[in-house]
This record gives C-alpha cells, structure tokens and sequence, in this order.
C-alpha cells in the first residue's frame, strides 16, 4: 500500500519545519510527502527544498497564487498530484507522533476512512517546542509540556493512554465520528468518488462537508482520536469570517438533507453548476 501523507500551509514556515521534523521520525517510513501550499511566500519553498536536501522521505511542493482561503482547491490539487493508494491529510500545524503513519496504515480498512484529532498547545507552549524536543518525543510527554506552561485538562489523555485504554476510549467517545481536516485518512479511490472537496467552502466545516459525501457513499468512519496523535500548534486565525461560514453550513445541509456524493465544484469540474449532484441510493 502506498501512502501520501498531503499537508496543508500558508506562510507558516517555522511550524512546517517543526511538523516536517516529526515527519522525518517517524517509525513507517514507506510513505511521501506533498506539502499543499495555499499561495505562501518563498520562505517556505525555503523550508521545503531543505527537508529535501536533508530527509530520505520524498517531498513534493504543490502551490498556486495567493488570492484568498483556497485551501479545499489546494487539497485538490495535491490529491491529483498524488500517486499513492492511500493518503494521510493534515496540517502544516500538526506535528505527529513518531507512530503517526503507522497507526494510519495499521487502522486503514476497505469501505472505511480514519479519523482522528489534534491536541492542542498554547501558543507559549508551541513556541518552546524546538526541533529537539520533537525528534526525542520529548514534546509528546504531557509532563514536559505541563512544565512549559500547558494546562492540564482531560484532552491530555489522547497523549497519556495507551494503546488498550486508547481503543477503549476510541469507542466510547462521544463526538460524531467525521473527516477531520487535521488528522483523517482515506483511500485515494474513494475520495476520487466523490470528488474531493467541494471547492465553493472557504474556513469552517470544509472537511467534514467531504466526510459527509464520503458516509452518504457508504464509506464508513472509524475514530483514532486517542491513538493517531499530532499537537496543533497555535496561531492566528485572521481567515474566519462568520459569512463563509454560514455559507459552508448551507453547503453542509444540502449535502446532507440531499444525501449528495458528489460535488459538481471538486477535482472535476462540472460544466454547470447544477449538474452532477449524485445521491446516494
């Protein structure tokens, strides 16, 4: 099984080297990287050719122009530039855990995609975390972190559990089980099925709109919220706008009331906007 692992930036260089140097640690290294990059500068086609030049895990750059929170049109793009059987879709704000692609492929399943979560860091916190930190697993010891100044909180048991408390707490969980833009999984083939995302949904509800056409397919989702484990790392978040997200819940309605599995606005473009909205039988 092949294996892309296709990480979202924008000009976020210094997190994308901390995520990139927990990609260079991880225990599975069969696998590539494609960097989903919504218009950044040059600094981070810096940071890119970099791990190129220093990491044994081949690295792909995909990029277009800046013109706004394109980010679903750049995930496009990188699932089309991808040659593999199965891929890993994240942010250029998640460093994984060395075990992070493992449990991704360990857990892929036919008629199934994975979906997990992030834990969260302060920004201070995210600040202390160098590189060091990172390849030592240091940064995952929730122990360390509460030292820099993390606060304790239940959330730091998707650090703490292992893997028998980790498959037990994964199904009892109770939030819905959906594709998270984070930290989800999924067979290429599938997501081609139903298009990829739909390219009209700026910031908010974006991922889970495409899980929710890849569950109307009858592609079921399996929790790894305490067993595929990233830290996000904080940032400003001057992209929200109320307005783009009460258009993207209008979206996510009609894909749901609807039962769509495609999107006319994904990796193929419909001739008509009206066209090619398959439901589901």
């Amino acid at each position: 099984m092949r294996i892309s692992v296709i990480l979202s930036t924008y000009n976020s260089p210094v997190w994308l080297w901390k995520v990139l140097c927990g990609y260079d640690c991880q225990s599975y290294r069969d696998f590539d990287l494609i960097i989903a990059d919504d218009g950044s500068t040059e600094d981070t086609r810096e940071i890119v050719e970099r791990f190129q030049a220093e990491s044994s895990i081949p690295i792909k750059h995909v990029w277009h122009e800046d013109n706004g929170f394109r980010k679903t049109e750049i995930l496009n793009k990188a699932i089309s530039a991808s040659r593999a059987d199965y891929l890993v879709i994240s942010d250029g704000d998640c460093v994984p855990r060395s075990d992070f692609v493992d449990t991704h492929r360990r857990h892929a399943r036919p008629a199934h995609f994975l979906c997990a979560t992030y834990y969260k860091l302060t920004m201070a916190v995210s600040e202390a975390v160098t590189e060091p930190h990172i390849r030592s697993g240091q940064a995952f010891d929730f122990k360390w972190l509460h030292g820099q100044g993390q606060p304790k909180s239940m959330k730091r048991l998707r650090l703490v559990a292992g893997p028998m408390l980790g498959s037990l707490l994964n199904r009892i969980t109770p939030t819905k089980a959906n594709w998270s833009g984070a930290n989800s999984s999924g067979w290429r083939d599938d997501i081609l099925r139903v298009n990829g995302f739909d390219e009209r949904m700026k910031y908010g509800g974006e991922d889970k709109e495409l899980g929710d056409r890849l569950k109307n397919n009858g592609i079921r989702p399996i929790r790894l919220r305490y067993s595929a484990i990233c830290l996000h790392l904080e940032h400003a978040r001057g992209y929200v706008d109320p307005e783009s997200y009460r258009r993207n819940q209008m979206i996510r309605h009609e894909t749901r009331r609807g039962r769509l599995v495609w999107t006319p606005y994904g990796i193929e473009k419909a001739n008509h906007a009206d066209n090619g909205q398959y439901r589901a039988a």
